[in-house]
């Protein structure tokens, strides 16, 4: 694979593009998480999205084939590595689809450079400052979850800001002595997990022992609430229900009120690497515009910005939809029915708020 010289380091890389590229084709450039590399969107997403764009993958520093270098790792410097790589490969603008800490990557790079951002999908993504704004809470999935903790004497704390970054080092030690990894953590430490973990852990335990990633990567995030406010290009946020970085998606709701948000049902972290095809469908709606599409406000109602998801959902074998009061109204024989059953919630509602307008 080709490599980069970029900011001091050799940087890995790949691009795919439509048979039929021209000039004109748009660039999308993905920025994987920590402890993973390009691999992680390589074999889902790059062949799909290859079709519509000239897609770039590259292996964060450390990471993958680029070089580890002894330091380098903080966010605004892997910022400068990502708009070096842009530089190097002749990219002007780009749309960028990111997940955990690629996201605080890219975030970094659109502060120092919003006009090279098309748009922008974090995928999971925690930042600092939204750790900080408010008392982290772990929630009833952390308090189950730290039970399993303490069952198997791991010594971490689900309610510390940076309880992902420390649990991917605490399962890459139990993946290289061959123990057993808990089947309630295995979707949260996926890169560990499968036929390259052990080698994927090695790497991720040599990055923290051997050089200043781990005080750089687990330090200042570099990001700043009000320096985000002053983005304005597109950008959709997907979280998902059992990922502590929701919180951070809580605090977004805030920051960007032209931003979209979609909560994926039941999912973990990783939900990119478990479930791709809502990522995909996800990403193909944002840039295909069916996002901006504003949902009317009810009367009374404030102003706000909400977490989405597909009102019509299926479940095992079962058909459900959801409302702003409920969660999962339900179950239906078939979609067909569910869509019958929300088409009388909704009219029920336009009565009801009519009733209220004329009095």
């Amino acid at each position: 694979m080709p490599v980069a010289q970029v900011n001091g380091a050799r940087l890995n890389y790949v691009q795919m593009a439509p048979e039929d590229a021209t000039d004109e084709v748009e660039d999308l450039i993905m920025v994987h998480g920590l402890a993973t590399n390009m691999a992680f969107w390589y074999f889902h997403y790059a062949p799909v999205f290859s079709q519509r764009f000239r897609v770039t993958l590259f292996d964060l520093r450390g990471h993958g084939r680029s070089e580890m270098t002894e330091s380098g790792y903080e966010p605004p410097d892997l910022a400068q590595d990502l708009l070096g790589l842009m530089d190097h490969l002749g990219i002007r603008k780009a749309h960028f689809l990111t997940h955990s800490y690629g996201g605080v990557v890219a975030l970094n790079a659109a502060c120092l450079a919003p006009h090279r951002f098309s748009s922008l999908v974090l995928a999971d993504t925690h930042i600092a400052a939204a750790r900080h704004e408010h008392h982290w809470e772990a929630g009833q999935f952390g308090t189950k979850m730290q039970a399993v903790l303490d069952e198997h004497g791991i010594g971490l704390d689900t309610r510390d800001p940076y309880f992902g970054y420390k649990l991917l080092t605490e399962v890459a030690h139990l993946q290289l002595r061959s123990e057993e990894v808990p089947a309630v953590l295995q979707e949260m430490v996926s890169p560990f997990i499968g036929k390259y973990g052990n080698r994927t852990a090695s790497q991720w335990i040599r990055l923290m022992d051997q050089t200043k990633a781990c005080t750089e990567l687990m330090g200042d995030d570099g990001l700043r609430l009000d320096e985000l406010r002053k983005l304005q290009f597109p950008i959709m946020a997907m979280y998902g229900d059992h990922s502590q970085a929701r919180l951070t998606g809580r605090e977004l709701l805030e920051v960007w009120g032209h931003a979209v948000f979609r909560r994926v049902r039941d999912g973990g972290h990783f939900f990119p690497s478990s479930r791709p095809q809502e990522l995909i469908s996800g990403c193909n709606r944002f840039w295909g515009g069916e996002f901006g599409v504003r949902h009317e406000l009810r009367t009374g109602e404030p102003k706000r910005n909400f977490f989405r998801s597909d009102r019509i959902f299926q479940a095992g074998e079962a058909w459900y939809f959801t409302t702003r009061e409920h969660a999962r109204v339900g179950p239906a024989a078939s979609r067909a029915e569910a869509e019958q059953v929300l088409a009388s919630f909704i009219a029920a509602m336009a009565t009801e708020q009519l009733s209220a307008v004329s009095q």
